[in-house]
């Protein structure tokens, strides 16, 4: 592998980072050979992100959450279609739909190429439409059903995502397809009025500046389908108009959060899997461990439900009970509590703004007094340098927090290939964001999102370090 040096002009012009709030700014210093994160002198007058004068598009839900009169409660099963139905989130609403068929129905389903368990839901769900992302594979799939009797149509390509996601019948759609390959066809579920189920960071994440407005044109419900921002929804609930004074993300600390700083460059992919409190995929693990899950979400609750910010905390909660919290004006905190479990949060954008009655043995009643206590500490900056670059990232707006997850999600899998280390991940996503402060689009069209995204994933991957060069904390 080519190693491939930073030239004396990228290492001056490392300047992405807003350090109003910290002492400390990762910078990338050639050393002897090695790279170095390194605490910035405390005279140095650091130079700041110049954020866009542009106005911030119109969140989700302004600090407040209340179904509007006359809002359907469905007699019988409601109709949802699911994209990414063979991950994570796409599994776990199935088995809601399963355990709770008088409330849900299934009328189309997307995939991207695992046809053996597509085959088996479709058998299972009966949908009336099938989307198969890798063309190739819809032969395969065909022939997986070949004994069915009523079998759904199948579209393969993006194409058939989009119409899985804008399916007539459907009322909601859940959205758990990976990246930016979910944009278009959340966009085109939005475009047909159809409420979401957001469970794709990038939506909001790249897409805000985008997907919020259109949101609102076509008065449609966006409904948070991660365990944090539902938390926080389901703690605004009827909430008065400007009662939000602050939102407080909590974080498990992932898989280093007892590790000492100096030991993190020693870290191997292995350590970085071993997540205390979830079973998760390889890449969101991985984001717990560095806290660029939570850097990405701080950005998302800013989206979701317009808090500035400067009122947006991370708090370690080890034991991941307390999925999040709110403070209001005049000083209550309220907060969210439950098991962690992916479920209660999928559930509830499905059943908005009702709430289904749920086994205690499948769904296992929190009690307080086996936990014993609930701790908390405040995150370090040291550790995780991932929440000055989201915090930066999301004041300076535009297409920068795309470029961020984008480079992220690039640098994520280059250290779960082996190709660069733990440390790297931080510098790449930085230098990344660097790069595009000169190209940054305030008020971003649907093709510019994607093509810093695919522009950000490009460029993480040129910086591409010796496998055997590793950095140092000095």
């Amino acid at each position: 592998m080519a190693l491939n040096f930073l030239s004396p002009t990228e290492i001056n012009s490392l300047s992405f980072l807003d350090t109003s709030k910290s002492r400390y700014n990762l910078n990338l210093l050639k050393n002897e050979g090695v790279f170095a994160l390194k605490m910035k002198d405390a005279n140095t007058v650091a130079k700041r992100v110049h954020c866009s004068a542009q106005q911030p598009p119109p969140p989700a839900w302004p600090g407040r959450a209340v179904a509007e009169p006359g809002r359907k409660s469905w007699d019988g099963p409601k109709p949802i279609s699911i994209v990414g139905s063979t991950g994570s989130i796409g599994t776990q609403t199935l088995d809601i739909v399963a355990e709770n068929p008088d409330k849900f129905k299934v009328v189309a389903l997307a995939a991207g190429s695992n046809v053996i368990l597509l085959a088996d839901q479709i058998k299972r769900f009966h949908p009336q439409l099938v989307a198969v992302r890798n063309e190739s594979l819809v032969d395969e799939l065909k022939e997986a059903l070949a004994d069915m009797e009523d079998k759904p149509e199948i579209i393969p390509g993006e194409q058939g995502t989009i119409e899985v996601a804008r399916h007539p019948d459907a009322i909601t759609v859940v959205t758990g397809i990976v990246g930016c390959a979910g944009l278009k066809p959340t966009v085109a579920a939005i475009e047909a009025g159809k409420d979401i189920a957001l469970a794709n960071k990038e939506t909001l994440i790249a897409g805000g500046p985008f997907v919020l407005p259109l949101a609102h044109k076509h008065k449609v419900k966006i409904l948070p389908a991660d365990s944090e921002h539902s938390a926080i929804f389901q703690c605004i609930q009827g909430l008065p108009e400007g009662a939000l004074r602050r939102i407080i993300l909590t974080a498990s600390g992932g898989a280093f959060r007892d590790w000492p700083v100096d030991k993190l460059k020693e870290v191997k992919v292995a350590d970085a899997l071993k997540h205390p409190n979830w079973n998760m995929g390889k890449k969101i693990t991985v984001d717990s461990a560095t806290l660029f899950n939570k850097g990405l979400e701080v950005i998302e609750a800013h989206y979701l439900f317009g808090a500035e910010y400067d009122d947006i905390e991370i708090v370690i909660h080890p034991q991941s009970i307390i999925h999040s919290m709110i403070e209001t004006q005049d000083s209550s905190v309220l907060a969210q509590l439950g098991w962690p479990d992916m479920r209660l949060p999928i559930l509830y954008t499905l059943s908005w703004p009702d709430r289904i009655s749920c086994s205690e043995i499948t769904w296992p009643r929190l009690d307080l007094c086996k936990l014993g206590s609930l701790t908390f500490k405040a995150p370090d900056n040291v550790k995780y340098p991932s929440m000055d670059l989201a915090y930066a990232a999301g004041r300076a707006g535009g297409t920068m927090t795309g470029v961020l997850s984008a480079a992220n999600e690039k640098a994520v899998e280059l250290f779960i290939d082996e190709k660069i280390s733990y440390l790297d991940i931080f510098k790449f996503v930085e230098l990344t964001c660097d790069k595009h402060r000169s190209e940054l689009v305030s008020s971003p069209s649907l093709e510019e999102i994607i093509h810093y995204d695919l522009w950000a994933r490009d460029y993480a991957a040129s910086l591409q370090l010796s496998a055997g060069l590793s950095p140092a904390l000095v």
